[in-house]
């Protein structure tokens, strides 16, 4: 028999064999149109940033913007629907399979996930020619360490509330204005002092750093390891809050 991990990936995967037509056709969406429309469009006006064309610079943010967002979003309905709705983890949690379980192939599911779709939009914008770096082929690591990081603690806050409006609150609060101000379309430096600290929070923006210095070939403002550090604390953080938040609400 499989490992209780192992077997809560294969169900999540089961389930995703139904809808990854829709999920492939936006990863190809997605790409087109941001490096169309904002990367050459917009680009035209803007001209270079840091040395490079605008369509350059903004594409790895875009990546790391994907990564972050569909951790977001599969992490809110599909977790508490499992609790509140559909009882699939309490169903999960009759059998041998522990809170831990749970967890840990959940957020692998989500790491496949983004793995996929950032692999399908490097192929997609590779053809624009805006890649300049081999080291490029590391940025679906830093898109499944920014996902783990990001998927750890909205599964908690999910796995923890009763009534599905507050996802609205962590949509508008959180997820929105992190795409818009942690770097992914223009430099954080450009915001005002008092307020930078707030990207630099983000992990978004820690993903957006490391994905840009791989497609450009340079190095972040800060180290590296900085950078690493932070979104393996929010991932081992995350996960540790989540694995509670499923063995309170198993509980009910």
């Amino acid at each position: 028999m499989a490992h209780p991990t192992v077997a809560v990936l294969e169900r999540h995967l089961t389930l995703y064999r139904r809808l990854w037509r829709a999920s492939v056709f936006s990863s190809f969406a997605l790409p087109v149109l941001f490096v169309g429309s904002i990367g050459l469009g917009v680009g035209r006006y803007v001209g270079g940033l840091e040395g490079v064309s605008y369509a350059a610079w903004i594409v790895p943010g875009v990546l790391a913007s994907t990564a972050f967002q569909m951790a977001v979003g599969e992490c809110t309905y599909s977790v508490l629907g499992e609790f509140k709705w559909t009882r699939g983890a309490h169903a999960m949690f009759a059998t041998r399979v522990s809170a831990w379980d749970m967890v840990r192939g959940w957020l692998a599911y989500i790491v496949i996930r983004v793995l996929i779709a950032v692999v399908v939009f490097l192929l997609v914008v590779w053809g624009f020619g805006v890649l300049g770096s081999w080291w490029t082929l590391v940025t679906p690591l830093v898109a499944g360490l920014l996902a783990l990081a990001v998927a750890g603690p909205v599964t908690a806050f999910s796995a923890s509330i009763e009534h599905d409006s507050y996802f609205a609150l962590l949509f508008r609060f959180v997820m929105i204005p992190s795409t818009l101000f942690a770097g992914v379309f223009f430099p954080v430096e450009q915001l005002p002092a008092l307020v930078r600290p707030l990207a630099y929070a983000s992990p978004l923006w820690h993903g957006v750093e490391l994905s840009r210095a791989a497609t450009l070939g340079s190095a972040p403002p800060w180290p590296v390891w900085v950078h690493v550090g932070y979104l393996v604390v929010f991932a081992v953080g995350g996960m540790w809050w989540a694995a509670a938040a499923f063995r309170r609400r198993l509980q009910d």
